[in-house]
């Protein structure tokens, strides 16, 4: 706020509210089940009171942030398809932003290596294998990789496997 980067800031408010919307709607979840299991107002509070279902930890903060990214990569290559190059522009800087605070992502060559790995690993042969393989190159790959471009990788690996 300081250096008034109000784009930045207003990024980062944005991803404020998503990280709070998603303790709101862990709270809201979690009151909903007590519900259907029959407990009461007093039993529900001192429920949430001891297990603080709406604080999120690290990984679900990072899984907020990764949801965010993944929205802004949709809606730039929306608004590519849709001749807004101006809105896609914003999109861009704002995915800027947001990865700034994931963890950095994998090389095309260190993703490849992996994939190349658990192909071998599993013997998948062909495009029918891949519910063989994605779960556990994503396994190998979460919060590194983007899970589009990894079933790409994927699907073309098995497709070039594939017998003719």
């Amino acid at each position: 706020m300081k250096s008034g980067d109000t784009f930045r800031r207003d990024t980062l408010r944005f991803l404020l509210a998503g990280i709070q919307r998603e303790g709101v709607d862990r709270l809201q979840g979690t009151i909903e089940r007590l519900v259907a299991e029959g407990k009461d107002e007093a039993s529900r509070q001192s429920y949430i009171a001891e297990h603080h279902p709406s604080d999120l930890d690290d990984i679900a903060v990072l899984e907020v942030l990764q949801k965010q990214a993944k929205m802004r990569r949709d809606s730039t290559e929306a608004f590519r398809k849709g001749d807004r190059p101006e809105l896609a522009a914003k999109e861009e800087r704002e995915l800027g932003v947001i990865q700034s605070y994931l963890p950095t992502q994998m090389s095309d060559a260190e993703l490849r290596a992996i994939v190349e790995r658990v192909v071998a690993e599993t013997g998948a042969a062909g495009p029918r294998d891949m519910g063989k393989v994605m779960p556990k190159v994503l396994a190998q790959t979460k919060d590194r990789a983007d899970g589009k471009t990894v079933a790409g990788l994927v699907g073309a690996m098995l497709k070039e496997k594939s017998p003719s």
